[in-house]
């Protein structure tokens, strides 16, 4: 099963939904998730804020703290998350931000991603992944981070918050 099957799984035994907040993935969380067959009964929908302007005007991301600190940030990809969930009226909301390169961004180096998830009662979390790789491995990896610390969240594992992957993949485990 793969990881967006699972989440689907996990979202629709428990009656809940899903929306996302994509930058550098481009929406390629939600064609993940819309591959699965019957997806549709817990994923909501996408917003895919790849400019600045976007995530501030669409997702609510404080002004200031784009200002300050640029798009590829923890707090950010929080908001994002966060953003999404409440506009979209879903249970859950996950969210993707970072650098897939060739250049660095707002001071990050290529392959700093953050990947973040916001649940019901307030609950969240944010992950950072240091990925190796060319653009088209950064993105993907990231697809799979971001689905891995939802999936741990709905499972209860929420051991993901604030971690660093190194080496190999780069990809998150929940």
């Amino acid at each position: 099963m793969s990881s967006a099957a699972g989440v689907l799984s996990l979202l629709a035994e428990r009656g809940q939904s899903l929306a996302v907040a994509e930058s550098l993935t481009g929406g390629l969380v939600a064609a993940e998730l819309t591959s699965v067959p019957g997806a549709s009964r817990s994923f909501l929908g996408s917003v895919t804020a790849y400019a600045t302007a976007l995530k501030r005007d669409l997702l609510g991301v404080d002004e200031a703290l784009l200002s300050a600190d640029g798009a590829v940030h923890p707090e950010v990809a929080a908001q994002m998350a966060a953003g999404v969930r409440t506009r979209m009226e879903a249970d859950w909301g996950i969210a993707t931000t970072g650098v897939a390169g060739p250049d660095p961004q707002d001071g990050q180096p290529v392959g700093t991603v953050f990947v973040a998830v916001a649940g019901p009662g307030g609950t969240g979390k944010v992950a950072r992944l240091r990925l190796n790789g060319d653009r088209s491995v950064i993105r993907r990896e990231s697809v799979r981070g971001v689905l891995a610390l939802l999936a741990g969240e709905l499972s209860g594992d929420g051991r993901a918050q604030d971690t660093e992957q190194n080496g190999g993949n780069g990809c998150l485990q929940p």
